[in-house]
């Protein structure tokens, strides 16, 4: 078996404390740890590696060239294992752990609402939820399923289609009062812009047979939820997806501003690695949601 060159935690932590310490006394008690504990960490690091890290200087122990180059290094793998465990910790006592990556305003406006209905129906179940407007590469990341658009579906990953992306006009009463206008009329209106989508505007007016040159541009929003609370605030039109705008029209924060609608031929769709099957916990998941997604139409 060949030489391993990897140095252990304890070393590590030995040559942190004592490269900001400066004496094995302070770095020994910085690690609740005694004088020749350390000594022996920084010794048989130094024979792993081949290599002083540290010179002797009056009472302080500094850095070498060695050691000055390689404590960036160390520090960062320390705080590293120190993030994965505190992530791990975060879990508590529950048994599994369902990581996801989602459409940031589709988790926070319609998929958090009703997380607790599924950890219900999943007991032992944590979910780590990140936001992503990018595709998922399933084998470098540690996703067991992404909810995205269909433009993000990637190779090797199953994909499952959740249903089709509706755009609709939506603008605070105050500002359209019961809506139902022209497309004509919008012309004359601040529209707001999504960032990350700057055609949807210009799509909306092809559609409908308009110059789109006469868009009378609006403040601009990195995401969907951003331009929906412009939306309320009166900030102008958004044209936004309409299962993201359901909740503040059934509330009449906002009402629609035209009855058109537009299909952009993209789709919410669940896309997912083959080792997800293995997962009850994604099993129950994918049954949950296919179950919430039927009773929004009920």
């Amino acid at each position: 078996m060949p030489q391993s060159y990897i140095p252990t935690i304890r070393e590590l932590e030995a040559f942190c404390a004592l490269a900001q310490a400066g004496t094995t006394h302070l770095a020994a008690r910085a690690l609740n740890l005694t004088q020749s504990a350390v000594s022996r960490s920084i010794g048989t690091l130094e024979d792993r590696l081949g290599v002083a890290l540290f010179l002797r200087e009056r009472q302080r122990m500094a850095l070498s060239d060695a050691g000055r180059a390689f404590r960036p290094e160390a520090e960062a793998l320390l705080a590293r294992l120190n993030e994965a465990a505190v992530s791990v910790m975060a879990f508590g006592g529950q048994s599994a752990v369902l990581r996801m990556a989602v459409l940031p305003t589709f988790g926070r406006a319609w998929l958090i609402p009703r997380l607790g209905s599924f950890l219900s129906a999943a007991p032992g179940t944590s979910v780590d939820m990140a936001a992503r407007l990018d595709p998922v590469d399933f084998r470098t990341e540690p996703f067991d399923l992404a909810i995205q658009r269909s433009q993000h579906r990637t190779g090797g990953a199953n994909h499952l289609h959740l249903l089709d992306e509706t755009m609709v006009t939506v603008a605070a009463p105050s500002l359209v009062g019961r809506g139902h206008l022209r497309d004509e009329d919008l012309l004359a209106l601040p529209l707001l812009q999504q960032t990350t989508r700057p055609s949807l505007w210009l799509d909306w007016f092809r559609h409908a047979s308009l110059d789109p040159r006469r868009i009378l541009r609006g403040a601009r929003f990195d995401h969907f939820d951003m331009v929906i609370d412009a939306a309320i605030a009166g900030l102008g039109v958004a044209l936004v997806p309409e299962i993201l705008a359901r909740e503040p029209l059934r509330a009449r924060r906002l009402v629609k501003a035209t009855e058109r609608e537009l299909e952009t031929g993209q789709a919410y769709t669940l896309i997912y690695p083959d080792r997800a099957e293995g997962l009850a916990s994604f099993i129950t998941f994918r049954a949950w949601l296919g179950a919430e997604l039927q009773g929004i139409w009920a």
